[in-house]
This record gives C-alpha cells, structure tokens and sequence, in this order.
C-alpha cells in the first residue's frame, strides 16, 4: 500500500511528538475512565490540532484493539515499545498485517485509521502553516 501522506522528513520530529503526547493523553484518560476526546483536545491544542481528537482517538483504540492489550505508554524519559511500533505503523515502516498478530478484520481497520491519520495530521499541518 502507498502511502501518499506519510510525514515529510524534517517534519517528523514534531508529528511523532504530537503523536506520543496523544497516545500518553488518550492512555492516562482512559486509565482515569475519562472520555479521551476531550482530553486530547487539551493537549492536542498545543499543536492547534484539535481537529484531530477523534482521528486519534480511534487510531489509539484500534492500535489497542489490534495489540490485544493495552496500549503500554513511556515517560519522560524513554518512549515505550508500543510507542516507537506507533510511530512506526504512522510513517509506513512497519506495516500491521505483517508485526501484529489480530484478524484481517482489524487489521484492515487499523489501516484505515493509520490513512485517515496520516491525512488529517497532513491537513492541520497544512492550515497551521497558512494562518
């Protein structure tokens, strides 16, 4: 599958951040029982993404659904496994039917969450930079 809106190479530094913040934001709100929309529309502001809340939301729920456990957040000093295999699955490194044991079903799900990512991400990048 191409992958007509993976991140350019000197923006990935700040779109795998936002990312990590994302999923550190939808795991703890989940964690607390707290809807994770509103909470990533707090930290995604930071980005002026907000437009991005449900889009990660369901990429963070399908990535989890996919993984068959929950979604295992770093800290400050190092980011997790599940973390660095987001980024990867974001950018088109890794592809899910081929690093994530789950049904054809889910993974053809997570896929679609990954390109609907990848393009909203490309689209609050793209009117951030023309305000």
């Amino acid at each position: 599958m191409a992958y007509q809106f993976a991140p350019a190479a000197s923006d990935a530094s700040s779109i795998s951040t936002l990312l990590i913040d994302a999923a550190r934001c939808w795991r703890s709100a989940r964690d607390a029982g707290d809807p994770a929309q509103p909470s990533l529309t707090r930290v995604l502001r930071k980005y002026a993404s907000e437009m991005l809340a449900p889009c990660l939301d369901s990429l963070m729920s399908l990535s989890q659904a996919a993984l068959g456990r929950p979604l295992r957040v770093g800290d400050r000093r190092a980011i997790s496994a599940d973390e660095r295999l987001l980024l990867e699955l974001f950018s088109g490194a890794k592809n899910s039917r081929t690093c994530m044991d789950c049904g054809a079903g889910l993974a053809t799900a997570l896929d679609c969450a990954l390109c609907s990512a990848r393009i909203m991400v490309e689209l609050a990048r793209t009117d951030e930079g023309e305000r």
